[in-house]
């Protein structure tokens, strides 16, 4: 795979430039380029369809920029410029001969190492697959690919995507653009660390415990974990393995909100079996602005502390949208007990990753878990029971998720939206010790473990619902800090629209001053 970037275009994407100089113009530094690599996959598309850059200036602003700062960062891997030039030439004639453009026309994205794309290999962090290319897209990235989109490289993951940093034998360490000491998230950390500094124009990751809503909540950025079973994860697996995992879904990652939108658009339907018996027609949004919602806002739970700046920002939200006459409530919750969706969560997920572990692996989570008393219920227990779970049990524990979802489905009749933390803090410090359970963070002036904030993955994620992540302030040494906006199943647009809203009338993506 060539990593090579061409040179020598810089002062014509200068001048390109300065057409962005209306609408939602981000315009940080002393010239009009900076803005343009961190304009929204839409905004890129719509100056592409008028003729105002080309296809092929644009890949090499990207890739000029991916030069510079890429090195410091790695949130790039892997790349085919050479392939990508070819793509974004047929582009531009495509253009110029005035033919139907799809809605990513043009835009120069990547996509998460763990998505198949032809001629790349697909490892998940694991040298042992990182020599064996594949021939085929996954049925995502083809779909993107169809919509227009120049496909250029691929983005950093942990190993097995079983992290909240992104870092493994094969690729190396990526770092957040906010603050290289710190994690960029995982496992779709190498996303949104590239989105973020502005080296590519739109993204998609997946998401099992947070893996979409971790990186972009600490990056800055825009994420959506779709509803279960919405997008298909065709070609997003490793050795080729076709069974889709409980809870795991694949979504997109973007700069802006209304990319999010165009994403699902792309991305969401049934492959091509399913699709002979079923299509996909998930309802849209038809609240238009603030004032019409009914929203519940958590800022922190007892069984999950959330750090005092997290919170913080939480409620200047709250109180915006009370000044703009949605209705909100800080007490208003599911009838669930957070406690034990957080124990049917975490031994949920954990007997549907441990298909991942090695037989020496298993056998030991079996014996684990056979000598841990049934009070104990800390994490590693919790993981080990799941790591080892019967099939019985996962039934009974299955059987719980589904009374809680009729109880989630229960608590929409009569409120939009919820919204809540996506991590207990901002982008923790690189910690790669093992095991990793016995990692920890600073969590208001106190060590907790890390792992204990797997409980915001879970909050949504166990039960299938939708969720959307969009940036809404900073603490007070300048990290992102993001809400997690959760809706009724199937409700995707209004998660995504309620992003939208927000980015209009309340934040938007601000660029890491580093890379403006």
């Amino acid at each position: 795979m060539k990593n090579d970037v061409p040179k020598g275009r810089a002062k014509r994407i200068q001048e390109a430039g300065s057409f962005f100089t209306s609408g939602r113009t981000i315009c940080y530094g002393h010239t009009m380029s900076n803005a343009l690599p961190f304009q929204t996959a839409k905004q890129l598309a719509s100056a592409i369809r008028k003729k105002k850059i080309g296809c092929l200036e644009l890949l090499d602003l990207y890739l000029e920029r991916i030069e510079a700062h890429n090195p410091e960062l790695n949130a790039i891997i892997a790349m085919d410029a050479e392939g990508a030039r070819k793509r974004a030439k047929a582009a531009d004639r495509a253009v110029k001969a005035g033919r139907k453009l799809g809605p990513l026309h043009g835009v120069p994205m990547t996509l998460k190492e763990s998505y198949d794309i032809a001629g790349y290999p697909t490892t998940w962090g694991n040298p042992a697959f990182k020599d064996q290319k594949v021939d085929k897209n996954s049925l995502a990235a083809q779909r993107l690919v169809d919509a227009g989109a120049t496909l250029f490289g691929k983005t950093n993951v942990p190993l097995n995507l079983a992290d909240w940093q992104s870092y493994n034998e094969v690729y190396g360490v990526t770092k957040n653009p906010w603050d290289l000491s710190r994690t960029p998230g995982g496992s779709s950390g190498g996303s949104g660390a590239a989105l973020a500094a502005g080296l590519t124009g739109l993204e998609a990751g997946s998401d099992i415990g947070a893996s979409i809503r971790n990186p972009a909540h600490y990056c800055g950025v825009f994420g959506h974990k779709p509803t279960f079973g919405v997008v298909s994860p065709r070609g997003h697996a490793l050795a080729g393995n076709v069974a889709q995992a409980d809870i795991s879904v694949c979504g997109p990652l973007a700069r802006g909100a209304e990319d999010l939108e165009i994403a699902m658009d792309v991305m969401a339907g049934p492959d091509e079996i399913d699709g002979r018996g079923w299509t996909l027609t998930l309802p849209r949004s038809k609240k238009k602005t603030l004032r019409e919602l009914k929203v519940a806002v958590v800022l922190s739970d007892p069984n999950c502390e959330v750090d005092q700046s997290v919170q913080d920002e939480l409620q200047k939200l709250a109180t915006f949208l009370g000044k703009q006459k949605a209705r909100v409530s800080d007490t208003a919750r599911p009838a669930i007990d957070t406690a034990e969706q957080n124990d049917v969560y975490v031994r949920l997920l954990r007997a549907a990753t441990s298909g991942r572990m090695t037989d020496e692996a298993w056998h030991q989570a079996a014996r684990d878990a056979a000598a841990l008393p049934d009070s104990d219920m800390s994490y590693f227990a919790q993981m080990q029971r799941g790591n080892s779970l019967s099939h019985r049990t996962w039934l009974a524990l299955n059987e719980k998720r589904h009374r809680m979802r009729l109880a989630w489905a229960e608590f929409f009749e009569n409120y939009d939206l919820l919204l809540c933390p996506v991590a207990v803090t901002a982008a923790f410090p690189h910690d790669h010790r093992d095991p990793r359970h016995e990692r920890t963070i600073v969590v208001n002036n106190r060590q907790v473990p890390v792992v204990d904030q797997i409980f915001w993955a879970g909050y949504s994620g166990v039960t299938y619902l939708p969720a959307s992540v969009a940036p809404i302030g900073q603490t007070g040494d300048g990290l992102p800090i993001g809400v997690q906006i959760v809706g009724p199943q199937y409700g995707d647009y209004d998660c995504i629209q309620f992003a939208k809203l927000l980015e209009k009338e309340y934040r938007s993506f601000v660029p890491p001053s580093a890379y403006q």
